[in-house]
């Protein structure tokens, strides 16, 4: 489908399901960094997957790299007005500012009570106890920015990572450390999205027998219980459904979905500026 139908397709829809995924984390630009694959490998030594989405951002800063969050703006854009709901598998701080609570003062805080968001992975923005106990999650603050840049500026000149204690506070319960709050810490607390994640159902079942248009970009199979099966199980059951997947590489829809959909091979974030 030409991109000027994919957009008459959005406007004329009743509600539109958009998911978020791997592309969007900045690691596909920067797959060819020889610093950004050595801070990785430093990083997973060390014990520190869970910084891993915030070394991201940090080396598509260094680079100058804005894509993500041109993207995000434009995508904000094309959903103004709609009724709309975004699953994101992206730990990423872009798209939070954009759609979160706050977004467009660009707090970037981790608000979600009228947001149309929700992040199963968890955030760059918030940090929980190490152990993952807690009910409360907190918020990651300029100090813990300034901290974790410290850190990324000697890794990104070659320092091996140290399992240190990078983010401020203890956990009040324990008095263990606090870690970034995603689904890359050892013990995830998975309570920051639970609320978000019911609202989200809710809407989801409002869904069925409307015109519903869902655009997939850059999901990949990583956790495809997540976005990818659910989302095509959501098209093939609505009969007046259309399905867009966009992806570099998986890109193909599913035989039952041929007749109701497209597949677009190009990098999500690329087509989102092109679009």
């Amino acid at each position: 489908m030409e991109n000027k139908n994919i957009l008459e397709e959005i406007a004329q829809s009743d509600m539109i399901l958009v998911g978020i995924g791997e592309e969007f984390d900045s690691a596909g630009k920067l797959r060819t960094s020889r610093e950004y694959i050595k801070g990785c490998e430093s990083l997973k030594e060390a014990g520190l997957h869970w910084l891993i989405a915030a070394w991201n951002e940090f080396c598509a800063e260094k680079a100058g790299d804005c894509s993500v969050r041109e993207s995000m703006e434009k995508l904000r854009r094309m959903l103004a007005d709609k009724n709309y709901y975004m699953v994101s598998l992206s730990a990423g701080s872009e798209i939070m500012r954009c759609f979160g609570d706050g977004g467009e003062k660009g707090t970037g805080e981790a608000v979600f009570s009228g947001a149309r968001l929700v992040m199963p992975c968890g955030s760059v923005l918030k940090k929980q106890c190490v152990r993952g106990c807690g009910e409360v999650l907190h918020d990651v603050t300029e100090e813990d920015r300034e901290r974790m840049r410290t850190v990324f500026e000697k890794l990104y000149r070659g320092e091996p990572a140290k399992e240190t204690d990078v983010l401020t506070g203890v956990c009040p319960e324990c008095g263990s450390v606090l870690i970034l709050n995603n689904v890359y810490a050892e013990k995830y607390n998975e309570k920051g999205y639970l609320d978000q994640w019911q609202r989200y159902m809710k809407w989801l079942q409002g869904t069925l027998n409307r015109k519903l248009f869902i655009l997939e970009l850059g999901v990949g199979m990583r956790f495809p219980t997540v976005i990818r099966w659910p989302f095509e199980k959501a098209a093939f059951y609505n009969k007046k459904a259309y399905f867009c997947r966009v992806n570099e590489k998986l890109y193909q829809l599913t035989e039952e979905l041929a007749e109701k959909g497209c597949g677009i091979s190009q990098n999500a974030i690329d087509w989102l500026l092109k679009l």
